[in-house]
Order: structure tokens, then C-alpha cells, then sequence
């Protein structure tokens, strides 16, 4: 039992009431708050204001108790007790600040949000203006390094062809580096050139390119390593240093621990990159899976993946139409599930439920993918979703944005034309055509598949040494195989003579969008002295 206050200490009962009420509140707003954290499914009941309330229960309590009478502890406690159960029955805030609340909660849990915090740090160094003190000497310095007199000489003429020594030189239009790329380099040259005391790391090649990342090499940088999972290893970066990001864009989960480290970060990502990641954020806003047209392993679908909430990558449009499939025939516990995630088990996002998950889907892609390719897998995901919900409701269930770079399509559309050229009897025929890139560049291996799909001679190689001497030459294939061939040139018994005179030799010849044209010309060059050598050898010609 409760101890009998004296008479002359006690307050008025009213005064009471309003502290029990208050106090009861208090918890319940604390309560409440807790509630809404955990859960966004929370929503307030309707019931009338606590001011009400207060009123109705204060009301009664006094009309049952005669002023200034001495009452014992125990008067009122049925009043009392009802009025703690509809305190704490009673949200305090209004449901508009209960929505408004749980919207500015959500939108601290998307992974943009983090990203971007991060980069808006003094030490996150992005943009063409962080370097503006050495940008004309680097631009100069690249200038020397990269352009090409023969490749700047075919560009000047009509239809971008030039004969030399003999050989008819067909560019085309449209090739080699793109500005993104030559924006990653320049940066990475002038966080070299303004911190020449610091140590410098990369945490991914700058671009596919041998040449370029030889360069950085020859500058002290160092280039961090990675294990067959592609974790990499940041041991080795202290305090104080600066660290590059690639082209390519780097996970989250790096821009976090290189956050953690005090570390001055030079990120060089392609404004292209991040316009995907914006487009998969796109896609956690509206509650869609992001479905990625990329290479799982690639960096740059790493990086977009880590900035996905859920996600699953297909490589090509086959594996899209093993989704649709999916998504039109499965069904609950038929095992259907289990095989999927057996086939996409390194390709999706580690919560990810197909049969959940596949129900609203947003596209994206790698932006140096096939184009005609993401495109097609676009359509057929669209066909997906009607037939699957109805056209009237494919808005709510799919959504799609282009992230193929401009850079990539045009470069894929000039190589068409080279192959028009070769088709067209009205034009001279090629004898094959060379694709100069890394070979771990995307963009350039598709720059392969489409003369291999027409039927084009083509050989897709990463630097001029792979055109040997004994007219042999070292490519990549379509599949990734990189293999010798050899008789780049034709042998006597092939070549087609008119008149005691050899075929004239007709090369086309493009680069992917991280290829300098110095490289092309260095390739191109040797593809000369070799015709030459045949040309001067009675058993040997063109």
C-alpha cells in the first residue's frame, strides 16, 4: 500500500491528474519513436487529440470529488487507471509528421545518400577544377604522348582513308579514346603532378590499357592488389596518403574504408558510370529490383552493384530470357527457386528471393555493353512484365533508362559501317579488320563481335607487339581466348593477281574507347613493314 500523505502536503487532485497524464505521455512519445525506428510499416491509429482526452478524463474525475475535501490515497484510482490506458493508447503526432518522419528516415538509408556524403568531404578530390594549376601542362603532356601523326593525317581526309607505303588504311569514324577517358588520365597525371612528395596509389588499373597504366607505373604509383575474389588489399595505404580511383568507379564498401583512413582521394570515375548508379538509386526509390546488363566480375559492375539495394546481373540476352522465363512459369516450391540462385548465386545480391524479387525490376547496364544487345533485353523484359500483369499496369512493375555512353554506341555504329563498306560490291573489300584495345576492355571486345557476327575478318589485339615478324599475330577472341594465328597476310598461293599485279592490301582498323592512337599507329606500322617484306620477297606477297 501506498503511504497517506498528510492533509496539509497534499495538492489539489487535478494537479494530479496532469502530472500522471504528462509523464504517461512522455513515455509513450519515447515509445512510440522506437517503434517507428524499427519498423517502417508503423502506422498511427485514429483516435482523438490527447488535449481531448485529457479533458474528458479531468472532467469526470472532478465531477466525482468535492472541492477542498481531504481524500484518501486511494480515491480515484479507477479514474486514474483509465486514464493511463488511453494515455498510452495516444500518438502525440499528427499523422503527417508520422509520414514525414518515416520519408526523411528512408531517405538516410539509401545507399546514394552515403555515397554522396562521403564525396562531399574536403579530402574527396573530383572534377575537372581541383587541378586547375597543372591541367595545361598535363594536357600538353598527354598530347605528346598519345596522339598519333598518321592516325591525326587520316582523320583530316574525306572519308577518313589513306593509302601508305602502298597499304589503303580504312578509320573508322569515330574510335579511340573517349573524353571520359581522357578526363580519368588527366586527373590521375595531375594528382601525380600536385603531390609529387606523397605516396600515390590506384585501386584498380586507370582504364584497360597497358600502355597508360605502364605510364602511371613509371611514375611511382602503386597499384593495389587483389586476391582471385577481387578484394583488395588496403593494408598497405597509410594515413596521409592519396589514393586514385579508377575510371571504372570503386564499391562503396571501399569509398567507406578509404574514408575511414584519413586518406586524400582523387576519384577519377567517368561521369557516364555514375550516371548508372543514379538510375539503379532510381530503382531503390521506386522499390524495384535492378536488373544489370553487365559482367558480374567487371569493376564496373562491381560498383554499380554496391550501390543497388537488391540486384542481378545478366551477361547477355540469354541469361535474360532464363529470367522471363522465370518469371512467367515458376512457381512456389516447384525447385524452380533453388536452380535459379544456383545459376545467378555470384551474380545477384545476397537477400535476393526470385520469387520476390522479380515481381517490380528496373534495367540498367554497364555502360560499354553491346548496345543492340541491352536493348534487346529490353524489349524482352517488357513483353515479360505485360503478359505477367497486364499493359495497363507495366509502369508500376518495370522500368528502363539508356546508360549506354555515347562514346560506346558510336564507336559500335562506326565499326557497322566499315563492315557496310565490305559488303557493298560497289565498294573495295576488306581484307580484315584490326580492333586495337586491352584485353580486359569491354568496350573493345564488343567492338569485335560485330565484325565476327557479319562475317568480317577481324582480329582484336592490345598492343602492337602482337603483330610478330614471322606473320604471326596474338589476339583475343570472341569468347576471351587470347590464341596465335598465324599467315596475317595472305601467302602466295591466295593472293588475287591481276595482271602479274597483287591484291592491293585494305585494312579497316578502329580502337575501343581507352586507346590511345599512338598504340593504333605503332600496330598499324608494323602491319606495313610486314607487307613490305612480302611485297620485297619473290616467295612471300600480299
Amino acid at each position: 500500500m501506498l503511504p497517506i500523505i498528510p492533509e496539509q502536503q497534499r495538492m489539489p487532485v487535478h494537479v494530479y491528474v496532469y502530472a500522471i497524464a504528462i509523464a504517461n505521455m512522455l513515455c509513450i512519445r519515447l515509445v512510440s519513436a522506437f517503434t517507428i525506428y524499427e519498423s517502417h510499416a508503423f502506422r498511427p491509429i485514429s483516435i482523438p487529440h490527447h488535449s481531448t482526452i485529457l479533458r474528458m478524463s479531468t472532467s469526470r474525475m472532478m465531477q466525482k470529488s468535492e472541492p477542498h475535501v481531504p481524500r484518501t490515497h486511494n480515491i480515484n484510482v479507477r479514474n486514474r487507471a483509465h486514464l493511463i490506458l488511453l494515455s498510452a493508447s495516444v500518438n502525440t503526432e499528427t499523422e503527417a509528421e508520422i509520414k514525414l518522419k518515416q520519408k526523411q528516415e528512408k531517405k538516410q538509408t539509401f545507399l546514394k545518400s552515403e555515397r554522396e556524403a562521403i564525396a562531399k568531404k574536403k579530402d574527396y578530390l573530383r572534377g575537372a577544377g581541383v587541378f586547375k594549376k597543372v591541367k595545361r601542362d598535363v594536357t600538353e603532356a598527354m598530347k605528346e604522348q598519345f596522339d598519333s601523326d598518321l592516325m591525326n593525317e587520316m582523320k583530316e581526309t574525306p572519308n577518313f582513308m589513306l593509302v601508305k607505303d602502298g597499304v589503303e588504311l580504312y578509320l573508322a569514324k569515330d574510335h579511340g579514346f573517349c573524353w571520359g577517358v581522357e578526363r580519368s588520365i588527366n586527373l590521375a597525371y595531375s594528382a601525380v603532378e600536385t603531390f609529387p612528395d606523397a605516396q600515390l596509389h590506384i585501386t584498380n588499373e586507370l582504364i584497360h590499357n597497358p600502355m597508360v597504366n605502364d605510364k602511371l607505373h613509371a611514375k611511382n604509383v602503386n597499384f593495389i592488389e587483389k586476391d582471385e575474389d577481387n578484394v583488395k588489399d588496403f593494408s598497405q595505404i597509410a594515413e596521409g596518403d592519396v589514393v586514385m580511383l579508377p575510371a571504372f568507379g570503386a564499391t562503396l564498401d571501399e569509398m567507406r574504408e578509404l574514408d575511414a583512413k584519413n586518406v586524400k582521394v582523387v576519384d577519377t570515375t567517368c561521369p557516364w558510370v555514375a550516371k548508372v548508379w543514379n538510375t539503379v538509386h532510381t530503382h531503390q526509390v521506386r522499390g524495384l529490383t535492378s536488373i544489370i546488363h553487365g559482367k558480374y566480375g567487371h569493376e564496373e559492375t562491381m560498383a554499380t552493384k554496391s550501390m543497388c539495394e537488391t540486384y542481378v546481373c545478366v551477361k547477355n540476352l540469354e541469361e535474360a530470357e532464363y529470367i522471363a522465363d522465370f518469371m512467367l512459369n515458376a512457381k512456389k516450391g516447384d525447385g524452380s527457386a533453388e536452380k535459379f540462385m544456383a545459376k545467378f548465386a555470384k551474380a545477384s545480391s545476397s537477400h535476393f528471393d526470385p520469387h520476390k524479387h522479380l515481381v517490380k525490376i528496373g534495367l540498367a547496364n554497364q555502360t560499354t555493353m553491346y548496345k543492340k544487345e541491352t536493348r534487346s533485353i529490353g524489349q524482352l523484359l517488357q513483353k515479360t512484365v505485360m503478359k505477367r500483369f497486364g499493359p495497363d499496369l507495366i509502369n508500376e512493375h518495370y522500368y528502363e533508362f539508356d546508360t549506354i555512353c555515347d562514346a560506346t554506341q558510336v564507336r559500335q555504329d562506326a565499326v557497322d559501317e566499315l563492315c557496310n563498306m565490305h559488303e557493298d560490291p560497289d565498294q573495295p573489300d576488306l581484307d580484315f579488320i584490326i580492333v586495337v584495345g586491352g584485353f580486359d576492355s569491354s568496350n573493345t571486345a564488343h567492338l569485335l563481335e560485330i565484325p565476327q557476327m557479319r562475317g568480317v575478318p577481324s582480329y582484336h589485339i592490345n598492343e602492337a607487339s602482337c603483330i610478330r615478324a614471322d606473320n604471326t599475330i596474338k589476339h583475343r577472341t570472341v569468347s576471351g581466348e587470347i590464341v596465335e594465328s598465324e599467315s596475317l597476310l595472305k601467302s602466295p598461293m591466295e593472293m588475287n593477281v591481276s595482271d602479274g599485279i597483287p591484291k592491293t592490301l585494305r585494312i579497316g582498323i578502329t580502337s575501343g574507347a581507352s586507346t590511345p592512337d599512338k598504340e593504333v599507329q605503332d600496330a598499324l606500322g608494323r602491319i606495313i613493314m610486314l607487307n613490305k617484306l612480302y611485297n620485297d620477297t619473290p616467295e612471300l606477297t600480299v
